[in-house]
């Protein structure tokens, strides 16, 4: 905290004592419109304070125009700023205000018209408040933004360049920002979805994709190049075909929602690629639109999830609600905090700082009943009017938060339980933080899914050969009942995944050992050390015959235990054809060929075997039901012979004692029976299926082992060999119950019960 006579100094240095008049910017024009003196203003007729936003509809005596609604709790008055297409600008007083909403209908103004916000109010950082009437804000409703976010010192709301920069954000700067942001779009809501038939895959049968939307379809060949790494593009057949070839049932996009590239890329010549620096969460981002950016993108979205639903597929959305493009106090004035600093974000005791629980600067007050709102709103509007089918959350831990601490009874997940719309969708949260007690996996409550890192972990442990004993890959295979076994949560509460966008990529993971993340300018700081990963010897790219083989190996053992594991599985776009990121395991900046989708490797014989694996691998997923449980496994007795649903056993053909849990090991036997599995289908009939035997052997050398005889199999037979290069087809072998086989080196093999 400044000194009293520091900040006396600064206020007014600011132009005058906080609140003051003589701090409002210097006006351009008469009557607040910019243009030619004395020209006409349309009339603002009341309208109503919801929904908030701009919403086209028709007024009274059938006029044709758009209700404009704000929320800000603080601020003393509100301006609706209208931009025509040379950029000319009419302010319009609202006057209506309603339960801290200012409103008013504008008649004539229809969709297209681009706007922004004007909010007045005190300007005292000392105490959060930070209105600044010469920064032009977007409306946190806006369906859709035109315009890209530069970072010029005119969108900060305070003087970025001030001398002294330990109180640089306390000194108000009053130059316009309007030339410089984008602005929100009026559209119209004309689509029911009636005919639109969602997939509706039932949590147990899923398999996720998670892709860019425009990474994956940037250099596809076969897709016209004006389409290439939009909606468009990913609606286009070529990009459907693979997904439906592969097998998926849901791609999981990283965020859609409008975003912001971030001051300190832009000086270094980048951009934010992942997209995890929102500021629109109701327009789907605009620089993925082939249509154009003056509401055409919202269209062109919705045409994308269609076809996409068309072909069986789910939609799902990465959102970003933690934490905005904004930053902390030293970061641009471009909504929320223009609109009311301290009603949107959490502030410190000391109120010029924010508190930060996600790593950007700032975090949402979601306790605040107009930010849950704000949120809720968004995640409605995405099911019913985009037609999406889930979300997974980005740091949802720090959502979960009440005052301070993570809490599973926080206002955001009781409204999510209870909400007729979002409790019916898929939930996903990636279930941690930065904050204090931010760690939570295995903590959300029933109707979320989690991403496991520890069954990232524990997989990658065991094929790099670095796990201490058995315990938590016996856990992870089985669908981590020691995280989820409680409240009537499910195995598919686990989404079990190995790599993800943020990491290496699951070639970079046999390849690499250190990350390689110079490109991003950042001296190789930035992005984990803990890759837990085994290079096969050599780091990064070779031409040495050998280590390329056995890291195609390690490829098809990793993609292998993924989808033979019981939970959710996750795979990124491009592991299923070794795409590599050249060793960079934090690409967020990198918009270009490191992350776009390659897909020329699937001319390469290795990528297609690999692709052709996890095709094969998919099916049979989708063909067996006791590969996608819907309930824990007993581990106890099925009938009088024995026979239990879940058996574990060593290379000797025995069942693991405890003794062997708590020993290391580099082969485990997994025995899945599909005599009697919990549930019953549709028309209540009892769910039977296939038994397997699935062998994971992580040493470098072949190994003898067993096949567990009567009552569990007296025949087999080879359904996957991880060994073999050529996947295109099943190996066809058979073998006897109690016979001796040869485990290859740094194999799975997935066998059925025959007999």
């Amino acid at each position: 905290m400044s000194s009293a006579a520091e900040q006396k100094a600064v206020r007014s240095a600011a132009g005058g004592a906080p609140g003051t008049e003589g701090q409002r910017p210097r006006q351009t024009a008469v009557d607040g419109h910019r243009g030619e003196p004395g020209a006409l203003r349309p009339p603002v007729w009341p309208g109503a304070p919801t929904p908030l936003g701009a919403r086209f509809r028709v007024g009274p005596d059938g006029v044709a125009g758009t209700n404009f609604a704000l929320w800000a709790g603080g601020a003393e008055s509100v301006e609706l700023c209208l931009f025509d297409p040379a950029g000319i600008e009419t302010r319009l007083v609202l006057t209506e205000l309603t339960h801290e909403i200012w409103h008013g209908f504008v008649p004539g103004v229809c969709p297209g018209q681009r706007y922004g916000f004007r909010v007045h109010g005190r300007w005292d950082p000392w105490t959060g408040a930070r209105w600044n009437p010469a920064k032009l804000l977007l409306d946190p409703y806006a369906r859709a933004v035109d315009g890209d976010f530069a970072l010029p010192p005119e969108v900060y709301g305070h003087v970025r360049d001030w001398p002294q920069q330990q109180v640089a954000d306390t000194v108000r700067d009053d130059r316009d920002s309007a030339p410089h942001v984008p602005k929100g779009v009026v559209v119209q809501d004309d689509d029911d979805w009636a005919d639109d038939r969602r997939p509706k895959t039932p949590w147990s049968d899923s398999v996720i994709y998670e892709l860019h939307v425009r990474g994956f379809t940037r250099l596809h060949p076969d897709i016209p190049e004006p389409l290439r790494g939009t909606y468009a593009g990913l609606a286009h057949p070529a990009a459907i075909d693979h997904l439906v070839r592969l097998g998926v049932t849901a791609v999981e996009l990283l965020p859609v929602h409008q975003f912001a590239h971030e001051d300190h890329l832009l000086r270094r010549g980048l951009k934010n690629y992942w997209g995890y620096n929102s500021i629109g969460y109701f327009a789907p981002h605009a620089g993925y639109s082939a249509s154009g950016a003056a509401g055409q993108q919202v269209g062109e979205f919705k045409r994308m999830v269609r076809a996409l639903h068309e072909a069986g597929i789910e939609v799902i959305l990465d959102v970003v609600y933690n934490h905005t493009a904004e930053a902390g106090e030293m970061g641009p004035t471009l909504s929320l905090r223009g609109i009311d600093n301290r009603g949107y974000y959490r502030l410190q005791a000391d109120a010029r700082r924010y508190a930060d629980y996600t790593g950007c600067g700032n975090t949402l007050h979601v306790v605040q009943p107009h930010v849950l709102r704000l949120i809720t709103d968004s995640l409605r509007y995405w099911v019913t009017e985009m037609g999406v089918d889930g979300f997974r959350f980005d740091l949802a831990a720090a959502l979960a938060r009440s005052m301070h601490d993570v809490d599973m009874l926080s206002p955001f997940l009781a409204v999510i339980a209870q909400d007729p719309v979002l409790r019916r969708v898929k939930l996903i949260a990636e279930p941690w933080d930065v904050g204090n007690g931010g760690y939570q996996v295995g903590a959300f409550p029933p109707l979320w899914t989690e991403w496991n890192d520890r069954y990232r972990d524990a997989v990658r442990d065991f094929w790099r050969g670095a796990l201490p004993d058995m315990r938590d890959l016996g856990y992870r295979l089985s669908g981590s009942s020691d995280l989820y076994a409680w409240g009537g949560r499910r195995p598919y509460a686990s989404i079990n995944f190995i790599t993800a966008h943020d990491g290496f990529t699951l070639r970079d993971l046999v390849s690499y050992e250190r990350k390689h993340n110079e490109a991003n300018g950042e001296g190789n700081r930035d992005g984990t050390n803990d890759n837990r990963a085994w290079n096969c010897g050599v780091e990064g790219e070779t031409d040495d015959a050998g280590i390329n083989a056995l890291r195609r190996r390690q490829l098809r053992n990793l993609l292998t235990t993924l989808l033979v594991s019981t939970g959710v599985p996750m795979l990124v776009a491009g592991d299923e054809m070794g795409r590599t990121q050249g060793g960079n395991n934090n690409a967020y900046c990198q918009d270009g060929e490191v992350s776009w989708l390659d897909w020329s490797l699937l001319d390469q014989p290795g990528a297609r075997g690999l692709f052709e694996l996890a095709a094969r691998l998919m099916e049979l997923r989708h063909r067996h039901p006791v590969l996608r449980r819907r309930a824990f496994f007993s581990g106890r007795a099925q009938g009088a012979d024995g026979l239990r649903d879940l058996a574990w056993f060593t290379a000797r053909g025995e069942e693991m004692t405890e003794r062997d849990w708590y020993a290391p090991a580099a082969t485990l036997g997994l025995y899945l029976s599909g005599r009697d599995i919990p549930g019953r289908d549709a028309r209540g009939a009892p769910v039977t299926d296939d038994s397997f035997l699935i062998l994971l052997h992580s040493a470098d050398r072949p190994a003898d082992c067993v096949l567990p005889g009567p009552p569990w199999a007296g025949s087999y037979e080879l359904v996957v060999d991880t060994s073999r290069e050529d996947q295109a087809e099943p190996p066809g072998v058979a073998y006897r119950g109690g016979e001796m086989v040869t485990l290859p080196a740094r194999s799975v093999l997935v066998l059925k019960v025959a007999g």
